[in-house]
């Protein structure tokens, strides 16, 4: 997505359906804090924009857009390099509310961050 959040960090969807969305980010100058190391806010970035596209791609995209309303995150692991992945399950699929759990693991597969987001279900702006 040009000109957001997504494109400044590199973020990527893997894959995006219903029930689970994929997505990747780089571990490098973008998303290092300044010991070189994974910055949280990267982890939390990640983990709340795979929430975000699942709870939109839930809702009803003519009438309706999700916006964050709560994100907690557990940093688990350091990470110098390399690709993070994000995967996101949805706990609670609300009218008004969805909660998704979120595990973002690196290449080997090692959890590095866990998070849940609840995201609002908000009616969309009249032009």
């Amino acid at each position: 997505m040009v000109n957001t959040l997504m494109e400044t960090l590199g973020i990527e969807a893997i894959e995006v359906e219903k029930d689970r969305v994929v997505m990747s980010m780089p571990v490098d100058h973008r998303t290092h804090q300044p010991f070189g190391l994974l910055h949280g806010g990267a982890s939390v970035a990640l983990a709340e924009t795979a929430a975000s596209i699942g709870a939109w791609i839930n809702c009803d995209q003519e009438n309706e857009l999700t916006v964050g309303l709560e994100i907690n995150a557990n940093h688990l692991r350091s990470k110098r390099e390399g690709i993070v992945t994000a995967e996101a399950t949805p706990l609670h699929k609300g009218k008004k509310t969805m909660v998704w759990d979120i595990k973002i693991r690196d290449e080997q597969e090692q959890l590095i961050c866990v998070s849940r987001c609840t995201m609002a279900i908000v009616p969309k702006p009249k032009k």
